[in-house]
């Protein structure tokens, strides 16, 4: 082979690999001897995987980029700098120098840095903006004294997500206005952030905001994590800062992310962030998660948008044509509403009465079901709204061949339905349930003692559900010796829901209680009413797999 020939990369690294091999076996004299236990091994059947061998279920993702459901599928060309990356070391502040210059040149930032996710982001942005880079200062947080300790949120910003603010320790400072935000704005403000939704506009959108902002010298955040990578669209209009989610959109690291703009304040973020010892260490990001997401953002200004939308909508066409054959189904293509999960969706639409089905009932069949299907969400459930079914599919990280998959369970299911087992309430013999009940929930770890005000009509069952510090209606109806109830408190940015099941019997309650993303507890109640009669509650909420979470 002449020295200006390019090896073969099979070829190459199967010598590599070859070539190792004397080093593995040699390398064995000196391991400790624990190493030489064989570790038990998976059993190999037909037609699994790494996750059905460990007793994991892979899902076929109708929904769209959200972390619970491990986000996008990384781009081949992200895989191969991943890989490539993994065989080199490097001085980790060099690399981010020359990718930060590399992200300017491609996305017209005045700089960026690869975060371990949007989140990942959001944690350094904010320590730069309290501390900048002064050691001394880096090193004290989240002590804050002495430092601005407030972040300014517009209302229509609060989310889970800004947890990662509030970590460093700062003070949220909610506004409706830009009266309430001129008048929160002094020496304490830190940053002002701003959630990309669809609430971001007119007199109180990020441009008036941005433009109040600067006039204090105060930086503003724009969180776009699962949007496309346009950042321009957020700096013309007055940001300091944009981050944004590598494993959705971009189709990069799911443990990445990106963080763009002003260059000081993102190369202050850096310092912030591991490798360096700082708030931010334990947010890790390595060579292979900055080569990879340099990689998909390389790939998304290559990538042609136009022809994946118009593949996208053709899976919906197809689906669309499937399902419309049952009696009674009907379905309407819906255009995104926001640049988050910026993608059609196909709603399905029939007459649950009619057909036997709720929407909640096709979603839960689908997935508990053989490919397992997540769908983007449900409408109507058995004695609640059923004749409004509904069901809805978002084509945006589907793969080749799920579409014919999708369309052929949703249309066995609509024009069959299997048999499901329905209590239904009958109204006799209900039980009294009114008054205060105090009640103790025993999660994986720990418990809490919260209240229950029942008010009862017929077997329809409202109240308020009380915990240490919240508060929030609840609702339910009674039958039998069965209870059932839902209920939902606000903190911060975040929404707790909660699902109750369970018995009553000789003046207590007691059941199992769904949290959402938080799982599964215990929960037990004692109260002054004694029922004379057992009793159900039965729920009205949307079933929702993912909870309020947007990405």
């Amino acid at each position: 082979m002449g020295t200006n020939e390019i090896p073969n990369r099979t070829s190459m690294v199967r010598r590599e690999v070859f070539a190792g091999v004397g080093i593995l076996a040699t390398s064995t004299l000196f391991r400790h001897p624990s190493a030489r236990v064989k570790a038990p091994q998976l059993p190999l059947q037909e037609g699994t995987n790494l996750y059905t061998r460990l007793g994991a279920r892979p899902l076929i993702n109708c929904k769209g980029t959200f972390t619970i459901i491990t986000g996008s599928q990384t781009l081949p060309e992200v895989k191969e700098a991943m890989f490539e990356a993994s065989r080199h070391y490097v001085h980790l502040d060099e690399l981010m120098e020359v990718v930060g210059r590399r992200l300017s040149e491609l996305t017209g930032a005045e700089w960026g840095i690869v975060s371990a996710g949007c989140s990942a982001a959001e944690t350094p942005a904010t320590c730069a903006c309290v501390a900048g880079g002064d050691p001394e200062k880096i090193q004290r947080l989240p002590n804050l004294q002495g430092l601005k300790d407030e972040v300014i949120i517009p209302r229509y910003s609060r989310n889970v997500y800004d947890h990662a603010i509030r970590m460093v320790g700062v003070r949220i400072v909610e506004v409706e206005n830009m009266a309430q935000l001129q008048d929160s704005m002094g020496p304490r403000t830190a940053m002002i952030y701003i959630l990309a939704c669809p609430e971001d506009k007119g007199s109180f959108g990020l441009e008036p905001i941005a433009e109040a902002a600067r006039t204090r010298g105060v930086p503003v955040f724009v969180d776009a994590a699962a949007e496309g990578l346009t950042p321009e669209i957020h700096l013309r209009r007055g940001a300091d800062l944009v981050a944004y989610s590598g494993g959705k959109a971009l189709r990069g690291p799911q443990c990445a992310g990106l963080l763009l703009g002003n260059k000081k304040l993102c190369q202050a973020a850096w310092l912030h962030s591991a490798p360096h010892h700082a708030f931010g260490r334990s947010m890790k990001v390595g060579k292979e998660e900055i080569m990879g997401m340099l990689a998909a953002t390389e790939m998304w200004y290559q990538r042609e948008h136009e022809a994946e939308w118009r593949v996208g909508e053709s899976w919906l066409d197809l689906m669309a044509r499937s399902v419309a054959s049952v009696p009674g189904v009907s379905t309407e293509v819906l255009q995104p509403g926001s640049l988050s999960n910026h993608s059609p969706r196909l709603a399905v639409r029939w007459d649950g009465t009619r057909l036997g089905v709720s929407g909640e009932e096709v979603y839960r069949l689908l997935l508990n079901g053989e490919p397992r299907i997540i769908l983007a969400g449900s409408r109507g459930r058995f004695q609640n709204s059923m004749e409004n079914s509904s069901v809805e599919v978002m084509p945006w990280m589907m793969k080749p061949g799920d579409a014919e998959t999708v369309s052929g369970k949703l249309h066995e299911i609509l024009s069959s339905p299997p048999k499901i087992e329905r209590r239904e309430i009958r109204g006799s013999r209900t039980a009294r349930v009114s008054g205060r009940w105090e009640a103790t929930l025993e999660f994986v770890l720990g418990r809490a003692g919260h209240t229950f005000y029942f008010d009862q009509e017929g077997e329809k069952l409202l109240g308020t559900h009380l915990t240490k510090a919240l508060s929030g209606p609840l609702r339910g109806v009674v039958d039998e010796n069965r209870l059932e109830f839902s209920s939902s408190q606000s903190y911060e940015g975040a929404r707790f829901r909660y699902r109750f099941t369970g018995e009553i019997s000789d003046g207590s309650m007691s059941g199992e209680v769904d949290l959402g993303e938080y799982g599964k507890a215990r929960w037990s109640a004692h109260g002054m009413t004694m029922p004379d009669q057992p009793v159900l509650c039965v729920v009205i909420t949307r079933y929702n797999l993912i909870g309020p979470s947007c990405r």
